[in-house]
Order: C-alpha cells, then sequence, then structure tokens
C-alpha cells in the first residue's frame, strides 16, 4: 500500500448536453493540503446544492486526512447568445402610465427619462432559459467525482514517493549517529569509572562514609548506562522503516513515534554531558540525532 502526501490537486472538464443544440460546460477541481483530520471545503452554484451530500460522501469514502477544496464552476458554450439582456414591458409600461397620469393630473409638463426607468430595480433581466434545468449537469457531477478523486490520490501516492525518500534517508542518517554512539560507549564508560574512583578516594578519606560511597555508586552508574536508549533508539529506527513499507494512514503513527525517539535522544544527552574527551563527540552525534528527527517530523506533517 502507498505512503499518500496530503498535497495533491486535480481537474476535469466536462460538457454536458442539456437540450437541442445546447450544452454546458463545466470545470470540476478538487485540491488538498495538510491538516489534522479531514476537512471539507465546497464550493458549489447556486441550484446545486442538493450535490453537496453525495460529495461529502464521495470525499470522506476516499480520502483520510487534509483540507479539501472541492469547486465547480459551469458556464454555457453559447452563453452569449442564450443570455440575451430584455426590460420588463410590464414594470416599465406601468411606470410610464404613472408618470403621465401624475403629469395630467398636476398640470405639469415634462416626459419621463428612459435611462431612469432602466435604473428602477427589476426593469433590465436577463434570459437565462438555458439555466433551468440543472439536472444533466448534476448528475454527470456524480459520475465524475470518483475518477477525479482517483486522479488526486495519484498524485497524492507520487507525493508521498518522494516523502518516502526523504524519510528513509533520514532514518539512514539518525542509524549512522546512533551506531556511532554505539562506538564510543566503552570509552564514555571507561571515563565514568576513572570519575568513580577519584570520587571514592575522596569519599574514603579521613571521615569515610560508606553511604555516601555507595549513593556516589549508584548515581554514576546510572547516568553512565546508555545501553537502554541506544537499543530502544534503534527499534524506533526499525519499527519506523516497516511502517514505512507498510504504508496507508501512517502520520499520526510516525509522529507519536518520532516523539518516542526524540525523547531517547534527550535522555541520552542528559547521560553523557560533561563526561569529557570523546563524550563531546557523543554530545554532537545525539544533537544530530535530535536535528534529524526533527526533519521528520517536518516532512510527516503532509503524510496522510
Amino acid at each position: 500500500m502507498p505512503i499518500y502526501s496530503m498535497t495533491g490537486f486535480a481537474r476535469v472538464q466536462v460538457q454536458v448536453p442539456v437540450r437541442d443544440q445546447e450544452h454546458l460546460s463545466y470545470t470540476l477541481s478538487v485540491k488538498s493540503v495538510n491538516h489534522r483530520f479531514l476537512d471539507v471545503q465546497l464550493r458549489l452554484p447556486s441550484g446545486l446544492d442538493a450535490l453537496e451530500t453525495e460529495l461529502r460522501k464521495a470525499l470522506k469514502d476516499n480520502l483520510v486526512r487534509g483540507h479539501v477544496e472541492l469547486t465547480l464552476f459551469f458556464d454555457r458554450a453559447d452563453r452569449a447568445e442564450q443570455q440575451k439582456p430584455s426590460y420588463n414591458r410590464e414594470l416599465v409600461a406601468g411606470y410610464l402610465a404613472a408618470f403621465a397620469a401624475a403629469r395630467d393630473e398636476n398640470g405639469l409638463l415634462g416626459e419621463p427619462d428612459l435611462n431612469a426607468i432602466l435604473r428602477l430595480p427589476g426593469a433590465l433581466q436577463t434570459d437565462n432559459r438555458g439555466d433551468e434545468d440543472l439536472t444533466p449537469l448534476a448528475e454527470s457531477v456524480q459520475k465524475e467525482i470518483v475518477p477525479l478523486l482517483l486522479q488526486l490520490k495519484t498524485m497524492r501516492a507520487r507525493e508521498g514517493e518522494a516523502l518516502e525518500a526523504i524519510l528513509n534517508a533520514t532514518l539512514d542518517r539518525l542509524a549512522e549517529a546512533t551506531d556511532g554512539v554505539a562506538v564510543l560507549r566503552p570509552e564514555i564508560e571507561q571515563r565514568y569509572q576513572e570519575r568513580l574512583t577519584q570520587r571514592l578516594l575522596a569519599a574514603t578519606g579521613p571521615d569515610f562514609n560508606r553511604q555516601r560511597v555507595l549513593e556516589e555508586v549508584a548515581v554514576l552508574v546510572e547516568r553512565s548506562d546508555i545501553a537502554e536508549e541506544l537499543a530502544r533508539m534503534k527499534t524506533h529506527i526499525s519499527h519506523f522503516r516497516e511502517l514505512l513499507a507498510a504504508g496507508g494512514e501512517l502520520g499520526k503513527k510516525l509522529d507519536f513515534l518520532l516523539q518516542e525517539m526524540n525523547r531517547e535522544a534527550n535522555t541520552l544527552l542528559s547521560k553523557t554531558g560533561g563526561v569529557g574527551g570523546k563524550g563531546t563527540r557523543i554530545t554532537e552525534l545525539g544533537l544530530a540525532m535530535k536535528a534529524e528527527i526533527e526533519k521528520a517530523r517536518e516532512q510527516i506533517q503532509n503524510v496522510e
């Protein structure tokens, strides 16, 4: 199963016959970007509100996460001919009659202003005979929505392949840093032993305190042991690779896993800080691990 990015775009343009020698041209487009959940926004022309339920269902059946905008725009190929401007004869005639009556009753002179008449609300109108029945358009959109979403998912899958390659390269660098720390671990233990010896000598001076010695040993042993952090980090890296190989809905799982990896890196740094010698190199590697983890977290924000 592929990994899907949440970024994608798809569009289809269709002509639909509506009556003899007439047709509608429409454009149906969908674009998506990253989002924590599936957030759907529809932009439909007036008169097609009944389509909303079907379109939302199709989106939910095919997509898991992302902010998705679906836009439907339509226009007549022969709109210039179909939309002929005309005037409301009844309204204009009524205005002229009222003007003449008022003029005669009051003994006034004057002629009506045609420009003023045509500016009256409803005086001018457009013949939209072709827009009356949108049923053929709605039926066509219902047929096109699933192929359109498949087109979107194909693009999101291509983006997902690129993300997978980036994440695997990040894991390679993270694994290399982890192995580098493992190589240096014996020397770090030696450095702790030396520090332990110095503290024991100081503790067993004239005022020997056995309890203090035991406390010092316990603290240093605990601080010096990074084996568990290294083992867990390697396990997390392996699990991350398995999830990438399996594909599917991964975004939230990978984000949680990276949080665990970051926690291990922080613990490793806290245990090896201030050791000296090659301990400085471990600090560098630990910081490099954290940097790679952060890069991965940025990338998976766009993984479905």
